[in-house]
């Protein structure tokens, strides 16, 4: 149920719904519920949300807001990332906390997974 308050959904450009889809799926084990061919939705994946369609892109450089994944294996992931399609623009690095990695999917988007466990 949702909160009061609370942040509670986040929507994304894509301008490739498909490409998009098909990444996430393959990464994250993501399932989607279409709305059209313009919208496509998930839920039950920390927070929900959606892609809409789009020629933008979401990206800190442009001053967008970075959704950040957690992981238990970030190299696990990071190959995650990349076998799925995306693209690695920070490799792992350390920063106060823990490490992460930064990336963009099929769109364009950008996005990032942190971890707070020791590498190998």
């Amino acid at each position: 149920m949702p909160e009061h308050g609370k942040l509670n959904y986040v929507e994304f450009p894509a301008q490739n719904i498909a490409a998009t889809k098909d990444f996430f799926h393959k990464a994250f084990a993501w399932s989607f519920i279409d709305y059209g061919p313009e919208y496509t939705a998930f839920s039950g994946e920390g927070l929900d949300g959606g892609f809409y369609q789009s020629d933008l892109k979401s990206v800190t450089g442009q001053g967008a807001a970075l959704l950040v994944f957690y992981s238990e294996d970030l190299e696990q992931t990071l190959a995650d990332v990349e076998a799925a399609g995306g693209v690695v623009t920070r490799p792992i690095f350390p920063f106060p906390g823990g490490r992460r990695f930064h990336f963009t999917e099929p769109s364009g988007n950008e996005l990032a997974v942190w971890s707070d466990r020791q590498g190998v």
